[in-house]
């Protein structure tokens, strides 16, 4: 039976950040179909293409015209390099542009629920549009998306690089439901690779062990990641599966949030939000299945 095809949306800016995310999840993913999204909002165009459309009008609405138009054209073109870029990664891939008034984490959510896709991939501080920083959008994207989150930090080192084509998949396990699921979406976006379960003792120190069974009954007595929530605990855990994630040669490490459905306001897990900021390598972030749309096939 041939596998289903993993659905992948891309958030795509033309930035070095971007095109990092969209080489290292070629690697991860290989043989997906990529959804490449773009995001613009004006004012788009140059300091100096404005300068030129204005002197050209020297009216407002001919030059809100086109300055629109200007932008909606550079806009697809980007979003076609994405596409090439995917294509020539050996993906399969589609294009969606569209105009944003901010908040583009959370409209790539939206955009994720639309096209229905498996995973959603995005750069970390990159551009978005103009020179905001990409890192505040897959912040906010990490908070509201109900499909898991692939964040690709920029730049990566070339071991880090060279994992990504046979390392395994390090999954934080804690022995909770949150895990278990961040396991299962692993071993489905994964198919292939290696998966090794990682938790954090109350040394602070992570260590590998044996293959949780995912999908039995999750034990509460089972050894677990700390869940004190303070900011400082959260760093500490971050840090130990960072490390082991390096000794490891991981491909990227898959932790699980905890929290509300993106329409109750998903309260991301601190040691899931550190773990983003810290790792120096991609980060899969797994919601929790308690989303309006319910649960994701396996």
């Amino acid at each position: 039976m041939r596998p289903r095809t993993i659905r992948v949306l891309v958030g795509y800016d033309g930035s070095p950040a971007a095109s990092t995310a969209l080489d290292a999840g070629s690697l991860l993913l290989p043989g997906a179909h990529a959804v490449v999204a773009h995001l613009w909002a004006p004012p788009f165009t140059s300091p100096e293409l404005r300068r030129r459309l204005w002197t050209g009008s020297r009216d407002v609405d001919a030059f809100t015209e086109a300055v629109e138009r200007e932008g909606d054209r550079e806009a697809h073109r980007l979003a076609d390099v994405g596409i090439t870029l995917a294509r020539a990664a050996g993906w399969e891939a589609e294009q969606i542009t569209r105009r944003s008034y901010g908040g583009e984490g959370l409209q790539l959510a939206q955009i994720a629920e639309e096209t229905d896709v498996d995973v959603v991939l995005v750069g970390s501080r990159g551009l978005r549009g103009g020179r905001a920083l990409l890192g505040s959008v897959s912040d906010m994207l990490v908070h509201y998306s109900s499909r898991p989150v692939l964040v690709v930090p920029h730049p990566l080192l070339t071991d880090e690089y060279v994992a990504l084509a046979n390392g395994p998949a390090m999954v934080a396990w804690d022995g909770s439901a949150g895990a278990a699921l961040a396991w299962r979406r692993a071993r489905d976006l994964f198919p292939g690779r290696e998966l090794v379960a990682a938790v954090v003792g109350r040394d602070g120190t992570a260590s590998t062990v044996p293959a949780p069974q995912a999908d039995a009954d999750i034990d509460p007595a089972a050894e677990a990641l700390p869940r004190n929530t303070r900011t400082s605990r959260a760093r500490r855990v971050a840090d130990a599966l960072t490390a082991h994630a390096r000794t490891l040669g991981a491909a990227a490490v898959v932790v699980g949030s905890r929290g509300r459905s993106a329409a109750q306001e998903i309260l991301l897990g601190t040691v899931a939000k550190a773990t983003l900021h810290r790792a120096h390598r991609p980060v899969l972030v797994v919601p929790p299945d308690n989303h309006p749309d319910g649960e994701r096939p396996s």
